[in-house]
């Protein structure tokens, strides 16, 4: 299919690295990545804040930004930031975070920065509203977008209770981003992501996996994701809805496997772009 941009998440071309580990940033070089990302026909990556952290040390933003010029990458995701709702201490080092994130983004041109919570850390709506109010405020400084990934693990996990957030808020440049696995584990109706108003629904991921599962949630979060028509979800389907529904951003795939952590990141890039381009009308 024509016009399908597709963006490489961190997570699948990062390699043998695992998330909530001491050291949460890539083996992989950064320009290796971009490098195989655009061989594979990626128009977009994503860096996490530790990874951008870490790349940083060796190459300078204005470096990064030309490696991204020069294979075609248009798309640049940032991720993630938790704790920007909150007050004390996790705040203090969340604005330290922001700032690096937002001063990067301008830098790189990044499309927008996902943001989130990890901890089930339930907040009053209103905190919420006015929080993620003044982040895109911050965000607009600086020319990128503030979306908040609607996950299993969330402060709020449910699409009604994002709505009310990103409404009442109501910037031009905040939104909300899907992940097909979230929504598959929330249970969320196809039907209702794709009742999104298209103002707000700035971005989609897609993966697959197993309807049930014998280990945890945050296990087979983490290690059991799978590339699109490896697994039981109707992967297929929710991309139809979405088209239908007139969602033209680009689309991510966000793969977080043990068996993927195995693989080259040339088969890692191949084989995520193959797989999910191939969801897609024309795309076998």
């Amino acid at each position: 299919m024509k016009n399908v941009d597709l963006v490489a998440s961190y997570w699948t071309i990062a390699g043998p690295v695992h998330p909530h580990s001491e050291t949460e940033y890539s083996p992989f070089d950064f320009k290796d990545r971009v490098l195989a990302a655009a061989k594979a026909g990626f128009k977009g990556v994503g860096l996490k804040e530790v990874d951008l952290e870490h790349t940083l040390l060796r190459r300078s933003l204005k470096e990064m930004k030309q490696i991204l010029d020069d294979n075609g990458i248009i798309h640049v995701e940032l991720e993630f930031l938790t704790d920007w709702f909150l007050e004390g201490e996790k705040k203090k080092r969340s604005d330290e975070t922001k700032w690096k994130l937002l001063k990067s983004a301008e830098a790189l041109g990044a499309r927008h920065i996902k943001v989130g919570d990890f901890d089930n850390q339930v907040t009053p709506m209103p905190r919420l509203i006015e929080a993620f109010s003044r982040l895109c405020a911050d965000a607009a400084e600086y020319g990128t977008k503030i979306l908040f990934e609607l996950i299993v693990d969330g402060m709020i996990k449910t699409l009604p209770e994002t709505l009310e957030m990103v409404e009442g808020a109501g910037a031009p440049n905040g939104g909300i981003m899907i992940d097909l696995w979230h929504v598959v584990k929330l249970k969320i109706p196809y039907q209702d992501v794709a009742s999104i108003p298209s103002r707000y629904l700035l971005g989609i991921e897609l993966n697959d996996g197993t309807l049930e599962c014998p280990w945890s949630l945050h296990e087979d979060t983490v290690n059991y994701r799978r590339f699109c028509g490896e697994g039981e979800f109707d992967v297929r389907g929710f991309v139809d809805c979405m088209l239908k529904a007139g969602y033209t951003g680009p689309w991510g795939i966000e793969v977080l496997s043990q068996e993927l952590r195995k693989k080259s990141l040339e088969e890692a890039a191949t084989q995520a772009y193959s797989t999910t381009i191939a969801q897609f009308p024309g795309g076998d």
